[in-house]
């Protein structure tokens, strides 16, 4: 059971270990920080002064019979330890100490003339007095009127700095709040403008759509209503008077048998409509109160996509390409409301398939990765269980079947870490194994193509390139990324890294760039024609990068067992966006993107989804199990294992470590 429950942990660097005290302590000087000054002084300049033993000023100075001398309670320790001197090892006993008190005078007298050295002259004036110095009326006045005009002078250069210091205050936020006023003010520019644009935008909507209803009522119209319409009074038009109106009224009531079915319809249509109308208005409602629950980070999305995307305006090729004609819209407003539909359009997961994956009986059921091929009809799931299964995606939809066989199915000598679909070639699949290999099989024939077998440790990570249909890549944890075509047997590229390699992915523009997830914290983005140095290292993680993945040529998302995800831009190479909700320490969970939207596992047993612009989860799903109570003690120790978006759309497959597969969907 323990192996069920528990996946292969994210490698973790070590960290390194810090100096001891007794090693800091060893550093010369480092007992003078803390001594007094007048004791450094004497240590300059006579180091006779000093205790052989401790190395301090001599307190309480007791001579030797061999002519040395100590602290009285230095030399004291000693001999109940040893019987010898410290410094020349003769023989030494107690009743061979003697109080050295000429020492202890001149320690005295030392460390009052440095004393006196170091005081000031008001500290001086009142040693004088205290010693008895006499001082006349007259000149105790004087001192005195001296003494109140500086204490004056220096209360008026007090309360001037003190002003100052307010003052500087004062100004440092009228400057801020004129700042956040000018920016309050360009935000409310910004709203203005836009709800002119959105208003205009409105009623050209109501009047197409009425234009519409007017239509499909002339279209829906049957032949007793042309007949009817026919017989009306040829001065009935839409400008007739009331009395003619009245007239035309009357003539419908001549003929109430041709006009009850379509009175019926009518009825009918409306009925229809209301329901309809209802059900609109309820989706409005409830994608009204997913704006609220997500107001502050919405905001914040369009005064940024505002701000940057300020007073530019579509070009007329834009304009072409767009559907629906905006007129005012900014390129800002546009892609915020895109933002808005996606982010709105869904509140949950919906479960429509679920099967097992292995033998119910079989423990080791964990499902390390989960991947569908290149035209979304086949699916393969690898794991623990030492076996690479391929399902067809429409039969485990649409069978109501509990039990599902794949329909290909390939042993494997090792657990499996990682799978990759070859984007061009749709029968060739790359797997990763905890013995290190990297293979290429042939769903066709179910046999391998290729064995790489050059990496020295556990693999943990493989991706085929979307350009080059010869190209895959890999990561071990033996520090090393390696390149391999599918015509030769070596690898023609290495890349030697300080930390175990967590995962590696391509990006899907170019056959030359690679991503590189690290144990060290780090994303390490390398040019293939130039592996000596990366491109650039994104820093952000607070542990080990568990999986890369691209959204688009320029946008990298991450997931790392510090329980983040985390949004990079590779152009400019800046970090985006971090997102928190869901929980990752130890395993891998998986991470899958789309367009819109990121998913990833948890240790809780739950799937969450974020979208790219938000921080916080959009929705998420928590799996259940009919063969466990959700009290039984085994049932918090899963965690999902495998996620994976069926291309752009809503369609999920996600695992768990029970071996649990479900399809998931978006779902209002």
């Amino acid at each position: 059971m323990e192996e069920c429950s528990t996946g292969a942990l994210v490698p973790a660097v070590k960290p390194e270990p810090k100096p001891s005290s007794i090693e800091a302590s060893a550093d010369p000087g480092s007992n003078d920080v803390d001594r007094p000054a007048h004791e450094k002084g004497l240590t300059e300049v006579d180091k006779d002064l000093l205790c052989p033993i401790c190395m301090q000023l001599v307190k309480d100075a007791f001579l030797t019979a061999c002519g040395h001398s100590f602290c009285y309670m230095c030399i004291i320790t000693h001999l109940r330890n040893k019987s010898d001197c410290p410094c020349c090892a003769q023989f030494l006993s107690t009743n061979q100490l003697f109080p050295n008190f000429l020492l202890d005078k001149l320690l005295k007298k030392a460390s009052a003339r440095q004393i006196s050295k170091s005081a000031s002259p008001v500290e001086h004036f009142r040693q004088a007095l205290q010693q008895g110095c006499e001082v006349s009326i007259k000149e105790l006045d004087t001192l005195l009127t001296l003494l109140a005009e500086k204490k004056r002078k220096m209360e008026q250069e007090e309360a001037e700095r003190n002003m100052q210091i307010l003052l500087d205050f004062l100004n440092c936020l009228r400057k801020q709040k004129v700042e956040e006023l000018n920016e309050v003010q360009t935000h409310l520019q910004f709203i203005k403008e836009d709800i002119g644009a959105v208003e205009r935008r409105r009623m050209d909507l109501y009047r197409a759509r009425d234009r519409y209803s007017v239509k499909l009522r002339m279209l829906g119209g049957d032949d007793s209503i042309s007949g009817a319409r026919k017989s009306w009074p040829s001065s009935i038009d839409n400008n007739t008077s009331s009395l003619s109106g009245r007239a035309g009224m009357s003539s419908w009531n001549l003929q109430p048998k041709k006009l009850d079915g379509w009175g019926l319809q009518k009825k009918d249509a409306l009925s229809a409509s209301d329901s309809q109308y209802m059900t609109q208005s309820g989706l409005a409602v409830a994608r009204k109160k997913r704006v609220h629950a997500q107001f502050d980070e919405l905001q914040e999305c369009y005064l940024q996509k505002r701000r940057q995307m300020a007073n530019q305006p579509y070009t007329q090729q834009e304009r072409d390409k767009n559907v629906i004609q905006r007129e005012g819209y900014t390129t800002g407003l546009a892609d915020f409301q895109s933002v808005l539909t996606t982010l709105t359009r869904y509140s949950r997961m919906r479960v429509i398939a679920e099967l097992r994956h292995g033998d119910l009986f079989h423990p080791a059921n964990i499902v390390s990765s989960i991947e569908f091929d290149r035209d979304y009809e086949l699916f393969a799931t690898a794991g623990v269980s030492r076996c690479i299964k391929v399902f067809d995606f429409s039969s485990v939809v649409n069978d109501p079947a509990d039990v599902h066989c794949p329909v290909v199915e390939m042993p494997t000598r090792s657990k499996l870490s990682c799978l990759s679909w070859n984007k061009f070639t749709k029968n060739h699949i790359a797997s990763t194994d905890y013995e290190g290999i990297v293979t290429v099989w042939d769903v066709n024939t179910r046999q391998s193509v290729m064995e790489y077998e050059e990496h020295e440790k556990r693999a943990w990570s493989v991706d085929f390139s979307c350009t080059e249909p010869t190209r895959l890549v890999s990561g071990s944890d033996d520090c090393k990324v390696k390149v391999w075509c599918t015509r030769q047997e070596t690898s023609v590229l290495d890349i030697d890294m300080k930390a175990n390699i967590c995962c590696v992915k391509y990006n899907p523009g170019s056959s030359n760039c690679i991503a590189v997830g690290s144990a060290d914290h780090h994303i390490h983005y390398y040019d293939l024609r130039n592996p000596s140095q990366p491109l650039h290292v994104f820093t952000g993680h607070k542990k080990a990068v568990s999986y890369v993945k691209f959204l688009s040529n320029y946008e990298l998302a991450s997931a790392s067992t510090d329980s983040t995800l985390r949004l990079w831009n590779v152009k400019e190479n800046i970090p985006v966006r971090t997102f928190k909700g869901h929980t990752n320490e130890k395993n891998f969970v998986g991470l899958t993107v789309n367009g819109e939207y990121i998913a990833c596992g948890s240790e809780t047993n739950e799937v969450f989804v974020y979208h790219k612009e938000i921080s916080k989860p959009v929705t998420w799903h928590r799996f259940g199990s009919p063969d466990l109570d959700d009290t039984d003690d085994d049932a918090g120790s899963y965690f999902i294992s495998a996620v994976c978006w069926k291309s752009d759309s809503p369609t999920m497959l996600t695992a768990n470590s029970q071996g649990t597969i479900k399809v998931l969907v978006l779902a209002a």
